[in-house]
């Protein structure tokens, strides 16, 4: 395999799509040896076929706001690849979303869903609105309007689609009405419903849930447990929500949050009210992390900046993708951090990670270690199916095992001659050959 050629030939055809770029050559560099060492990887046009979506839908979405006036965004999907089922991957809905995110999402998706041993493939989709300052009406109207383009592509054997930042219950409600009086059907085409209609317990924590497990296997690899450890976190949503949570169960410590306006420092400890305060500041669609410190004015405010700078055993950034840059990875390994699990995307730049692997830090990245929330998606289509739910505990212990299953993989391919687990090679490689021979196996398509 040529990697410089195919990254090379990638920029000619995608220029200016960086997140995607970047997402493309980490994981053509982990699985480099193994696809070399498999020629026939190479005749099938495996690498070439697996790099480029399957299909790319971009549409207008008009919709009108309390005022009378219309408005007009852009709407995405990007369904990558189905070697393994049907595309499965969330709906973002933020300023931020371009085609470029969304490629890179819908890209690591492939891996993740992989990882998880559920029939499930890579998609990816969104918007460029912000539902941030709207009204009820006005993000009704929006979801409507989306999935009069969405409903035509999408469906439970073909393409199901779940949350993601920006898309929480209520859109994903909005979401799935529309589909239904579009389809005159019921079923699990979106995950992360209600409970009262087809949603999972747990599904709202899970992928913090998920990232502490993992996280939870890394430390055992060095006879270590979450018990008296001090965890840091970015972002204040239902993945640091859902992390905070576990953490605490596991007898660690949480001292940090996150938003675009800075981070809290908690040295007391994130813990019980504290906990569900996240949740209340996530509801109050300002999207910032200060009303924290006159609630609890134990803690400080440190604005425009990320926590990384803090005192900590482990972290866990859950906010956003190359939020994590070398910098704050020299911090962090300063201050003796010797565990990062990645409950975001992406979140570590390729700079940081390196830090991380030269200093022999515990890295999980994100395909793997929030595979979580994918995970539990896939155990919710499967109670749908068979018109059923199961106990919240059922649930945990499913997600619990899938957790564990994906880091004895990670493990599997990731260990290196030193006995250090590099999880960034084991995770791409065990995804990359379960999708490979899956696409051998089904011929040129």
């Amino acid at each position: 395999m040529d990697l410089e050629k195919i990254m090379n030939d990638l920029v000619k055809k995608h220029p200016g799509e960086v997140e995607y770029l970047q997402a493309v050559r980490e994981v053509l560099e982990s699985i480099e040896e193994v696809v070399n060492e498999n020629p026939h990887f190479e005749s099938a046009g495996i690498i070439d076929r697996l790099i480029e979506p399957d299909r790319v839908l971009t549409f207008k979405v008009p919709w009108m706001d309390d005022n009378g006036k219309v408005h007009v965004n852009l709407g995405y999907r990007v369904q990558f690849n189905n070697a393994l089922g049907p595309y499965k991957g969330g709906l973002r809905f933020h300023p931020s979303v371009n085609l470029s995110i969304l490629k890179f999402l819908g890209f690591e998706q492939i891996f993740k869903n992989s990882l998880t041993t559920l029939p499930i493939g890579g998609g990816k989709g969104g918007s460029d609105f912000n539902p941030k300052g709207k009204s009820d009406n006005e993000i009704m109207r929006f979801c409507q309007s989306f999935m009069l383009e969405l409903w035509k592509i999408i469906g439970p054997e073909m393409d199901v689609p779940a949350g993601d930042i920006g898309v929480g219950g209520k859109e994903i409600g909005y979401l799935y009405g529309m589909y239904k009086k579009l389809t005159h059907e019921h079923h699990g085409v979106l995950t992360g419903k209600g409970l009262n209609w087809g949603g999972s317990l747990i599904r709202p924590e899970a992928t913090g849930f998920g990232a502490v497990y993992f996280a939870k296997e890394m430390l055992a690899t060095k006879g270590e447990t979450f018990e008296g450890k001090t965890v840091c976190l970015s972002g204040f949503g239902n993945v640091a929500w859902g992390a905070a949570m576990k953490v605490n169960e596991l007898g660690g410590k949480v001292v940090t949050l996150s938003g675009p306006d800075g981070y809290i420092h908690d040295p007391e400890g994130i813990s019980g009210d504290k906990i569900e305060y996240m949740l209340e500041l996530r509801a109050s669609n300002q999207d910032i992390v200060q009303p924290y410190v006159y609630e609890f004015p134990e803690a400080k405010f440190i604005p425009g900046k990320h926590p990384w700078e803090v005192n900590c055993d482990v972290a866990i950034p859950c906010a956003t993708q190359n939020e994590l840059n070398e910098e704050d990875a020299r911090h962090l390994v300063n201050n003796g951090c010797h565990c990062v699990a990645e409950g975001a995307n992406m979140p570590s730049t390729p700079e940081a990670i390196e830090i991380f692997h030269d200093n022999k830090v515990l890295f999980g990245p994100g395909k793997a270690v929030n595979a979580g929330g994918v995970a539990t998606s896939g155990l919710e289509m499967s109670q749908n199916a068979m018109k059923l739910n199961w106990l919240r505990d059922e649930v945990d212990s499913r997600l619990h095992q899938i957790m564990i299953s994906i880091h004895n993989t990670c493990v599997k391919h990731g260990t290196e001659e030193d006995g250090y687990i590099n999880y960034v090679k084991g995770a791409n490689i065990a995804g990359f050959l379960k999708v490979a021979n899956a696409m051998l196996d089904q011929g040129l398509v």
